[in-house]
């Protein structure tokens, strides 16, 4: 469709269209009574084949249209440019498209028609809204990561006697945390491996990690939730272990097992820790912050089950976890 133009500007409309082909620009022109005359590059989403002597409801959904009418006759009627912003439904979604509309004006200045202009914004539009969510998610996990240091800050104090002795307890928590934290971040925000996860909380205290623990069983793929509270309860128990299990001998062993098939609880995962104490560790039976840690708050911010028994020289903390904290490559 081309409007009627001297031979001597034929030149400069054929460049003009192939520079609108290689720039993705739509145009249309439209008469007074809105019907288009002249139309270049108009995209799939809008209309497929001629738009000669269309109008805006012919091509556009119902309401862009109205919108895109109002607009032009305003445009008509003022000689003013308008832009708005569109979008037109598609299978993927929606497209969406910046549009101006401009007044065309005859010799004496009277107003003989519309130039609309148009130009995709479909992937500028999409990444708007995946960092918008990206940020509403970052902002949650913020706020449940602040709560989870608010509860362990209070917990730390509870059962601290000396201020030294609450900032120690607390910066090795934070230091957990802190470790999990980056392997969560690590794979954007999908978790944690299980064995990294061991690795990265119980190997700093051993003298050689590949000796001093032996993991068995599968290797789950953490949820950023679970990463984080059994991070601390790995925590808890090498800093016991350190103290008073086998973790305080060179060649101690800790034996950390993951089952998908013990326990009463059906696709839940049984993480199991063993390891040889000394009779000092009777003092876990008093209700410090790491047993509490242990057998209340970790079972109970993944809805599960947590237990830690010391019977004689030997210890072994058995958490269940159920399904949905987890999963299986």
């Amino acid at each position: 469709m081309n409007m009627h133009m001297p031979k001597t500007d034929r030149g400069i409309e054929r460049n003009l269209l192939r520079s609108l082909r290689n720039t993705g620009i739509s145009v249309l022109y439209q008469d007074d009574d809105l019907r288009i005359l002249w139309a270049q590059n108009v995209p799939a989403a809008w209309a497929h084949g001629d738009l000669d002597g269309m109008s805006d409801p012919d091509f556009l959904p119902e309401s862009e249209a109205v919108r895109m009418i109002a607009a032009k006759r305003n445009v008509l009627a003022t000689g003013e440019m308008e832009s708005l912003e569109i979008s037109i439904p598609d299978d993927e979604g929606a497209r969406w498209f910046d549009v101006w509309i401009d007044a065309d004006r005859g010799n004496d200045g009277a107003v003989l028609g519309v130039v609309t202009t148009a130009v995709e914004t479909t992937e500028q539009k999409r990444r708007e809204q995946t960092l918008r969510a990206l940020l509403r998610e970052v902002s949650h996990r913020s706020k449940n990561l602040l709560a989870i240091i608010q509860s362990v800050a209070t917990q730390t104090g509870r059962y601290s006697g000396t201020l030294e002795g609450f900032l120690t307890r607390f910066r090795g928590r934070l230091q957990s945390m802190a470790s999990s934290q980056d392997l969560v971040t690590m794979s954007n925000w999908r978790g944690a491996d299980l064995r990294e996860l061991v690795i990265g909380q119980v190997g700093r205290y051993c003298a050689d990690p590949a000796k001093n623990i032996r993991l068995e069983g599968a290797n789950p793929y953490l949820s950023p939730n679970a990463a984080l509270h059994i991070g601390l309860a790995l925590h808890e128990l090498a800093v016991n272990s350190v103290s008073y299990g086998a973790l305080s001998k060179p060649d101690g062993l800790v034996t950390i097992s993951a089952d998908l098939k013990a326990g009463e609880t059906p696709d839940a995962l049984t993480l199991t820790w063993i390891e040889a104490i000394a009779a000092a560790a009777d003092k876990l039976k008093d209700k410090k912050f790491g047993s509490v840690a242990l057998e209340r708050v970790v079972p109970a911010s993944l809805n599960g089950k947590g237990s830690l028994t010391a019977d004689g020289n030997r210890l072994e903390y058995r958490l269940i976890v159920p399904k949905g904290n987890f999963e299986i490559d």
